[in-house]
């Protein structure tokens, strides 16, 4: 929430925080902590350039907002409430500012001790604004990955293009003769007939902050799977990689073996 006015009644509210914009957040606070021992000052550069980049996120993802969305007094507030969660805030018998949501939370224990991924993945955030296709936005807020919502949307763009995919599937079937599932080794066409010929998903495996890095996406990066499978690697944060999945495919397969016999 961006200051405490009442809106006129035709004034579009601005959005809760976003992940992405929270990854920003924390890893100016973090960053300008390390360099100077301290939080920036509300009028610092710093502050106006965040709130200028989330407000071209916001653009980016079609966000409906009012003019004081992320604005620099807002940002700041944020960096505030990151403060609470800081040790060496609480070390020094400080306390922050209180309020904010549980995401910060969850975003500070995720990033906080590992400051190298956090400006990879708040790079690749910065180099993806502006740069996305959305045709297809369903299913985020349920899919959601760590890295946040606009390199979400790159991998599942990445993930459904349609040549990029149209020749994985070529690829595959010259190399294996089916369509299989790399996972669970469901093939639909084997037990669908004609109806489930040449049915399979994709599912792009690099890491999320190396998408936004211009690279094009390769037959490599691709792996095919079962709708249910690409469904239980996005089901939950961390998603799992497809070796994590082969293993409990298999360990399931195990149990259910060993129940049977």
């Amino acid at each position: 929430m961006e200051g405490a006015l009442a809106l006129p009644d035709n004034e579009p509210r601005n959005p809760d925080w976003l992940r992405d914009e929270i990854i920003l957040a924390l890893h100016l606070y973090l960053d300008h902590r390390a360099r100077h021992g301290r939080l920036p000052g509300k009028g610092a550069r710093e502050i106006e350039e965040l709130s200028n980049t989330l407000r071209q996120l916001h653009r980016s993802l079609g966000t409906v907002g009012n003019a004081r969305l992320r604005n620099t007094a807002g940002v700041y507030m944020k960096l505030m409430n990151l403060s609470r969660l800081d040790p060496t805030v609480q070390a020094a018998k400080r306390s922050g500012l209180r309020g904010g949501g549980q995401l910060e939370r969850v975003v500070w224990d995720e990033f906080a001790d590992d400051p190298d991924r956090l400006a990879r993945v708040a790079g690749a955030i910065k180099a993806a604004i502006g740069t996305v296709l959305f045709e297809d936005a369903a299913d985020e807020s349920e899919f959601e990955a760590a890295e946040g919502r606009l390199l979400m949307r790159l991998h599942r763009y990445r993930e459904r293009n349609r040549e990029i995919v149209r020749r994985k599937k070529e690829q595959v079937l010259r190399e294996t003769g089916k369509l299989a599932c790399e996972a669970c080794t469901f093939d639909f066409g084997a037990f669908y007939g004609d109806r489930g010929a040449g049915f399979i998903e994709c599912h792009h495996t690099k890491p999320l902050e190396t998408l936004a890095d211009g690279s094009r996406t390769t037959g490599r990066d691709l792996v095919v799977l079962c709708a249910n499978c690409h469904r239980m690697i996005h089901a939950r944060r961390p998603w799992l990689t497809v070796g994590e999945l082969r293993r409990l495919v298999a360990l399931a397969s195990a149990v259910s073996s060993e129940a049977l016999s």
